[in-house]
């Protein structure tokens, strides 16, 4: 069990050391060697987390296909740019609104090229200072208990409209 917990932590570094690919291909020799070396049973993939990110890699790429985030991008930058001075107070809660309404965080990153564009233009301080936060809390819109809330209503739909019920069993 020591031997083996060695041997993880020494593939984590090395891997760590290699940077980018080089950490998940530092795993999957770990997962090798402690499979076939070692004699562990690998455990089985997690299917349900898998099939959430590919329901929100979905969502976010038909939002973009549809014309939906450049519409909210063009939103955003009516309203910061009407505001160039409230900046700092707006850009987190347009990163928020943006991770709010996609599900995903990633959607966010398509609005700060015009958060640190109005930032500079503006002549503030330091025009970087207001992309961080504003990545800062669009990452905290997926801790809101609401939209978990949401994700728990539509599973627990009556049985003629559940998903659950019309594909998975």
């Amino acid at each position: 069990m020591v031997l083996q917990l060695l041997f993880v932590l020494t593939a984590i570094i090395i891997g760590a050391r290699l940077g980018g690919i080089g950490l998940g291909v530092m795993g999957g020799v770990g997962l090798g060697i402690l499979t076939f070396v070692f004699g562990l049973q690998p455990t089985a993939p997690p299917i349900d987390v898998m099939l959430m990110i590919a329901a929100v890699i979905s969502a976010a790429s038909c939002m973009q296909a549809a014309g939906g985030l450049d519409y909210m991008v063009k939103l955003a930058e009516k309203l910061l740019r009407k505001n160039p001075f409230q900046v700092t107070i707006l850009s987190p809660i347009v990163t928020y609104l943006f991770t709010f309404v996609a599900g995903t965080g990633h959607v966010a990153y398509s609005v700060l090229p015009v958060i640190a564009e109005v930032a500079t233009e503006t002549k503030s301080d330091l025009s970087v200072r207001w992309v961080s936060p504003s990545s800062l809390h669009s990452r905290l819109s997926r801790q809101v208990p609401f939209r978990r809330l949401r994700l728990h209503c539509s599973v627990c739909l009556p049985d003629s409209t559940s998903l659950y019920s019309t594909y998975l069993k």
